[in-house]
């Protein structure tokens, strides 16, 4: 045999065999057995650092606003300014806006929010008509007229107010309608409604519980 180098470190000396084939099998076990019940807990803090995606989180209920907004103001791009070449009445364009809200609303804005849901109905509240089936499609449409009526006002109170600060001439349009403004004020509206929906039916809960006490 070779004499072993001078200054050569030696090698640890290798554990037991049955101690080796012990700490592995302690591994494999506490492995399969592992369940919440004995298992460390784990910030939320240390989970996010192995979680993949942005870091950047956003608020579920700014998620939903975006797809209400979004949605209205496509519907505005599309029919008010893609068809306003083609319906030159008024009346005519807003009929058609009008039934073009409530489709989508029911068809994509609604279906999209059931479908970002955490929970099986966790974005109901966000929806002024909830219900699926045939009945939520006349529904959406009539509720989208209502809507679509009082963004109507209120362009028109903002360009009488406009009118009257500037000194503009009466019948001039200082705002316009485009989509982004569009939707903003038909998400606005669409939330006022919602949230006096949910007022009228927790008065009406409110008001049946004392009856029954």
């Amino acid at each position: 045999m070779s004499k072993r180098k001078r200054n050569q470190p030696e090698k640890p000396e290798i554990e037991k065999e049955s101690d080796y084939y012990q700490l592995k099998t302690d591994a494999v076990r506490d492995l399969v057995t592992a369940d919440e019940s004995n298992s460390p807990e784990v910030s939320q803090a240390e989970l996010r650092k192995y979680k993949s995606g942005p870091k950047l989180q956003v608020a579920d209920w700014v998620k939903l606003c975006f797809i209400k907004g979004w949605f209205a103001g496509a519907v505005c791009f599309f029919f008010l300014w893609g068809l306003g070449g083609y319906l030159a009445d008024t009346l005519d364009a807003l009929f058609v806006t009008g039934m073009a809200l409530g489709i989508v609303t029911d068809l994509l804005t609604n279906n999209v929010l059931r479908f970002i849901a955490k929970t099986k109905g966790g974005n109901d509240r966000w929806m002024m008509c909830p219900q699926t089936g045939y009945i939520s499609f006349p529904l959406n449409i009539i509720y989208s007229y209502v809507v679509l009526f009082l963004v109507i006002l209120i362009y028109t109170g903002i360009n009488t107010a406009l009118v009257a600060i500037t000194k503009a001439p009466a019948g001039s349009v200082p705002l316009g309608v485009e989509p982004v403004l569009f939707g903003v004020f038909c998400l606005g509206v669409d939330l006022l409604l919602i949230q006096i929906k949910h007022w009228i039916v927790d008065l009406v809960r409110g008001g049946a519980k004392k009856s029954v006490q």
